[in-house]
């Protein structure tokens, strides 16, 4: 997306106000508010473009590595799991909100192509930045006086210069999580893949990348095994948890070991997230211990 985005001039008095308010209280609603719709649509996006990357199968490790077919599914991919994510039945165009047809555009660049069909109706705008790992939300009424003059092959326009303005948005420059992969060096994702077992690439992936929440989504890429859940937690010392801890090593889920992971000074981690610590002090072995976690004393 570009850098200089425009304010929005749709206030109470432009023609669109009333329509495109109305729209975005919907959307906000559906998702359970704005908190819910920050959050789950920025991970949504997230997960659509990493499932198509598929570094783990690949080894590509950005969009910029997709091909143009890939990249062009993307787009089908957000309209379903957008629809999906605020329970919006399919219209005559992409979806119908509150009896408009509203098409959904999405695009990974800096500008939309508005096709004929949309042209005087209600538009979803999403938007995500890679490099600057930002996205955006937003809705606008496709009027011609809004898009450029020229087309391309299939007659779809953009929005010009000045009809950016004319976006009401929901979310601008939103974080958005970065392409874990991408703050990831290479020669350690090799290292990381090379294991022949779901446990030993998971034990690869906590070992060489510490101290940073990790999403489920990675380690089950990584794990590509059913029953990864189980082994993260404890299996009768044959799990990823037990054998990292013989190497001095804690493996910390958000969700069951958030005390100690304050505790100890790491990053925040969500309920789905895991982080790795290497225990290098005698007193936090006894700390790990209290929490249930069989340490060997660190060399």
């Amino acid at each position: 997306m570009k850098k200089n985005v425009p304010d929005s001039v749709v206030i109470k008095g432009h023609c669109d106000h009333d329509l495109l308010i109305s729209l975005a209280v919907e959307i906000t609603n559906r998702a359970g508010g704005k908190d819910e719709l920050a959050s789950k649509f920025s991970n949504m996006l997230r997960q659509c473009v990493d499932d198509v990357i598929m570094t783990p199968k690949t080894g590509r490790r950005s969009y910029d590595e997709l091909e143009k077919t890939e990249k062009t599914y993307i787009g089908t991919r957000v309209e379903i799991e957008l629809r999906a994510m605020l329970d919006l039945p399919k219209g005559k165009l992409d979806t119908c909100i509150l009896g408009h047809d509203v098409d959904i555009k999405n695009t990974m660049g800096g500008n939309w192509m508005i096709p004929t069909e949309a042209v005087d109706h209600p538009c979803i705008l999403v938007a995500a930045d890679e490099a600057r790992a930002i996205c955006y939300l937003g809705l606008i009424v496709a009027r011609l006086d809004y898009l450029t003059a020229g087309q391309n092959k299939d007659a779809k326009r953009s929005i010009s210069a000045d009809g950016f303005s004319n976006i009401l948005w929901l979310l601008r420059e939103h974080p958005y999580p970065p392409n874990f992969w991408r703050t990831v060096e290479p020669d350690i994702i090799k290292r990381i893949f090379t294991g022949k077992t779901g446990n030993h690439r998971m034990a690869a992936l906590f070992r060489e990348v510490q101290n940073v929440p990790i999403s489920r989504e990675v380690v089950e890429a990584v794990a590509q095994q059913l029953d990864f859940m189980r082994r993260l937690r404890a299996d009768n010392g044959k799990g990823t948890r037990d054998h990292l801890a013989k190497e001095g090593i804690l493996l910390l889920s958000g969700n069951y070991d958030a005390p100690l992971i304050e505790k100890l000074g790491l990053p925040f981690c969500e309920g789905s997230e895991f982080v790795s610590y290497k225990v290098q002090r005698s007193d936090l072995i006894h700390l790990a211990s209290e929490k249930g976690f069989d340490i060997v004393q660190f060399k």
